[in-house]
């Protein structure tokens, strides 16, 4: 269609984003969860030094206190990617989408590349955030630094690994096209898939969440995947849910 460009499909893109409420409310739920959890944990774990055994004084690592509100985080930002395209097929503005982009895949380009920046951008500056709050009272006590070895890294693959849980939540959106049956499916994935792992441990680092959580640690241990084959497990993922995505909105009708 003249007049359709993949340019201004994203700026149609980004104006929803910006116009929605919810997801700029999810997106804030997640950045402020990152840091306080921060907050909260590290003061726990200051409180807790006096009947800390010597071994736990030891083995603690800056990035399983700072960046424990991925856990929550990763579930708003979950939930941002669903509604972002299950609340058009609920609305039936889906429809007026496709009729102005007839081509239908620009319309997935474009959000998932709107929801990757927004995602990686916010969320880098929330795992910064809760970072620098929460090594500001482990200061106390511990000693530690972004130059620590695979801290930086660990701050950067939280970020990494909290966009892929938005996109693969956007393509469970376009898969699914309810809001409750692909919230319900992220949520399967990200909290019971791994119980699974337990029982078969020789899958258990190649699920998503140990995958993720292979980025978002600066202590890899022997069970765990480096953090190389660790993202590039997470992208297959994300191949196979765009991948679905695509075909469902080119084959189905809105």
């Amino acid at each position: 269609m003249i007049g359709v460009t993949q340019a201004r499909v994203l700026r149609s893109e980004w104006i929803k984003l910006i116009s929605l409420r919810s997801i700029a409310l999810t997106f804030a739920a997640a950045f402020a969860g990152m840091i306080a959890f921060a907050v909260l944990i590290a003061w726990a774990e200051v409180d807790n030094w006096a009947t800390m055994g010597a071994e736990r004084r030891a083995e603690l690592t800056v990035d399983e206190v700072t960046l424990a509100g991925r856990h929550f985080a990763q579930l708003a930002i979950g939930v941002a990617g669903v509604i972002a395209i299950s609340g058009e097929y609920a609305t039936g503005m889906i429809r007026a989408t496709l009729a102005a982009v007839p081509r239908r895949l620009p319309v997935l380009w474009a959000k998932l590349a709107v929801f990757a920046v927004v995602t990686l951008v916010l969320m880098t500056l929330g795992a910064f955030g809760a970072f620098f709050a929460g090594n500001a009272i482990l200061a106390q006590r511990w000693d530690f630094a972004l130059s620590d070895p695979g801290v930086l890294r660990a701050v950067l693959g939280t970020a990494a690994g909290l966009t892929a849980v938005c996109l693969l939540g956007t393509g469970l959106g376009f898969i699914l096209r309810n809001t409750a049956a692909a919230i319900s499916t992220l949520f399967f994935i990200l909290m019971v898939l791994p119980l699974f792992g337990e029982l078969i441990p020789e899958i258990a680092p190649y699920l998503p969440t140990n995958a993720m959580f292979s980025l978002a640690t600066a202590r890899i241990d022997g069970e765990m995947l480096a953090p190389l084959p660790a993202l590039l497990v997470l992208c297959g993922y994300l191949v196979a849910a765009i991948g679905g995505a695509a075909f469902a909105l080119w084959r189905k009708d809105a």
